[in-house]
């Protein structure tokens, strides 16, 4: 009897990858239908269009999108320093910054860029949606948030560099998650028979492949990139990123950029 299996969508930034070898290259490729063509934000819009049972979605999508449960023990976070995801201006002091030209790839990054300038600066730029071109944010704008590879790529010398997470954490004191596979309650027990958690092991088993798979769209020196997948992001979920999760959700909740708070419910 053949078994219907359920499609994921995840992103293809590197940082994923780990969550994801193992339905994309690795032992459970015929387990699920795998998507991996989009950005974070397009597999939460995926997951909302119940075009796919399970995404790799951006964490405040789970305030958003209705009727969705989390899956447990994994996730993209990062305690101290991320890298990949940057407050970026030509020498500026970010506190100054007037207007901010935003990368959406990720909605939790674009919303947490504005807890950090509303909540802990004080004050309230213009933000701007962009597309990820970092010469062409700055010659319009004061700030940029960059996401993803295209921060991992940026040319550090020529610009001032805000690491995100090294901002969140001096004014928390928390780790930070960027996303969490999301399921739509529907077929949450389908989910359930999916092995999310064996498959960031064998993810994180498999580092060297990944290195040498995105190689050529990561600049990085193979030391730095290798430091970045195993030491930069966590793919772990423990107590205090879920702690940090949560006073997310209240900021976000009292910046009015999600409408309700909903509490964290995991499968």
């Amino acid at each position: 009897m053949t078994v219907d299996k359920i499609t994921l969508a995840a992103s293809n930034y590197s940082n994923s990858a780990p969550l994801v070898w193992s339905f994309w290259h690795g032992f459970r490729q015929s387990d699920v239908n795998l998507i991996t063509d989009a950005a974070p934000s397009k597999c939460a819009l995926m997951l909302e269009a119940q075009e796919v049972a399970v995404a790799l979605t951006p964490v405040i999508e789970y305030q958003r999108i209705a009727e969705t449960i989390i899956l447990p023990s994994c996730c993209v976070a990062s305690k101290y320093q991320v890298r990949s995801v940057v407050l970026v201006t030509r020498g500026e002091d970010l506190k100054r910054a007037k207007t901010v030209a935003l990368d959406v790839s990720s909605k939790t990054s674009v919303a947490l860029t504005q807890i950090i300038f509303r909540e802990f600066f004080g004050r309230k730029p213009e933000f701007v949606s962009a597309e990820p071109n970092i010469e062409n944010m700055l010659a319009k704008h004061d700030a940029a948030l960059l996401i993803g590879d295209p921060a991992l790529n940026l040319d550090r010398s020529k610009f001032r560099v805000f690491d995100i997470v090294e901002v969140w954490r001096e004014f928390t004191g928390c780790g930070f998650v960027f996303a969490f596979w999301l399921a739509r309650r529907a077929v949450a027990e389908s989910a359930r028979k999916i092995d999310f958690a064996g498959a960031r092991n064998e993810g994180l088993e498999k580092i060297e492949e990944i290195m040498k798979f995105y190689a050529p769209q990561v600049t990085l020196p193979t030391p730095d990139f290798h430091r970045y997948l195993t030491q930069n992001i966590t793919y772990s979920l423990d107590e205090e990123l879920i702690e940090g999760l949560q006073l997310y959700y209240q900021l976000a909740h009292k910046q009015n950029l999600i409408p309700e708070l909903k509490l964290l419910n995991f499968l």
